[in-house]
């Protein structure tokens, strides 16, 4: 049974080195998928004798570079962590065992770890090893760091970030389909950090063909504050998945000529598409793919409003990021979103805006859907 973090006081050192281990798990963003991002810092007397966190799979974990960094300091030492340490034996040992191994007293974790895998186990092998384990200091702030990787590990399916740009009046191109650009330079910074945050960008070949996107990314592109933190080669491309049922791509599209891999959804490509009883794509089946086959946990979609349209009405979409430019493209243009069938007030979508912020000369909007608020029963082992 694991403990009732309720009755846990923490300490004003325990907030300040759990934030610190947050600021470190955070430099894993770009590196560590399908992997969570984990920070460690291991105090001894006040004062931090080691810290580490996870760069990338395969390589150790957040509390294997903070016990290497501490050395004998750790025995006795209060050890933070943003995710219960490791039970099980993968590419790398139980962080769990390394920990009991090194003598620390007491473990803070700021959340259990999702997998089904660990889930407690980690925690408890500590506790029978007669460390103290306290768990949920900080925990909203450890769950936003993996949204990815908690979802799949709950339900199986990807964490689903769709992208809109548009106008003040709520266009997303001319009306002969012209877009570019939209937004601000700024603006299109920021979609670059989100990219790079992902494990893979979706869209259609439509899209791909009428802006001849590369659709990755592109490092001179990118803020200047994740070029200052960050060497180039620490930045991976994600996946670039492109739903084509007509078989419509030809390979002198830039899509075909940049980095980064591509998934082909098509009859001739590398996923062959499933289809719903009505013919249609099934795009609940192929997330549960790209996440459960190509370990694609966090995708980012940009496409128009067909897509959108389709994904909303799936409930697949998780968050929406949505950019308005002070620009006015009238009526005429082409709106955000496709037909919804909506006959009633009462079905409309309802959203919850988390954050408003302007970027550049734009307004980024993120919100979530609420449908998608409570967590979903776990599909892990579910055929769909």
């Amino acid at each position: 049974m694991l403990q009732n973090t309720s009755a846990v006081e923490f300490t004003p050192l325990d907030i300040n080195m759990m934030a610190r281990a947050m600021k470190l798990a955070q430099r894993g963003i770009y590196t560590t998928t399908p992997n969570p991002n984990v920070g460690c810092v291991i105090v001894r007397d006040a004062k931090i004798v080691g810290e580490g966190y996870h760069q990338r799979a395969g390589k150790s974990h957040a509390e294997v570079y903070a016990l290497r960094m501490a050395g004998d300091l750790a025995e006795g030492a209060t050890v933070y962590v943003t995710l219960e340490p490791c039970s099980h034996h993968g590419r790398t040992p139980p962080c769990a065992e390394s920990l009991i191994k090194a003598k620390v007293s007491r473990v803070v974790c700021a959340m259990q770890d999702p997998n089904p895998k660990v889930k407690g186990r980690g925690i408890q092998m500590l506790k029978d090893a007669g460390i103290e384990v306290q768990v949920g200091l900080l925990e909203s702030e450890a769950l936003s760091l993996n949204r990815g990787f908690i979802k799949f590990m709950k339900t199986g399916m990807p964490f689903v970030q769709l992208k809109m740009a548009a106008s003040l009046d709520g266009q997303s191109a001319l009306q002969n389909g012209q877009s570019q650009w939209i937004t601000s330079p700024k603006a299109r910074q920021d979609v670059q950090r989100y990219r790079a945050i992902s494990s893979a960008i979706l869209s259609t070949s439509k899209t791909v063909i009428e802006d001849n996107a590369s659709l990755n990314i592109r490092w001179q592109e990118l803020p200047p504050s994740v070029q200052t933190c960050y060497q180039q080669s620490d930045v991976r491309q994600p996946h670039r998945v492109i739903l084509d049922r007509q078989n419509q791509l030809r390979q002198n599209l830039k899509l075909f000529q940049a980095d980064g891999e591509c998934i082909i959804v098509s009859q001739e490509g590398d996923l062959i598409p499933q289809l719903d009883d009505n013919g249609r794509l099934d795009l609940k089946k192929i997330l549960f793919t790209l996440a459960n086959q190509h370990s694609l946990h966090h995708l980012w979609v940009e496409a128009g409003p067909t897509l959108a349209s389709s994904m909303i009405q799936a409930n697949l979409v998780d968050e929406l990021v949505i950019y308005l430019a002070p620009k006015i493209m009238g009526c005429d243009g082409r709106g955000l979103f496709g037909a919804l069938g909506l006959t009633h007030m009462s079905q409309v979508i309802d959203l919850d805006i988390t954050d408003v912020r302007q970027v550049g000369k734009d307004i980024r909007i993120t919100a979530n859907l609420k449908d998608n608020e409570n967590e979903k029963e776990a599909l892990c082992s579910q055929e769909l």
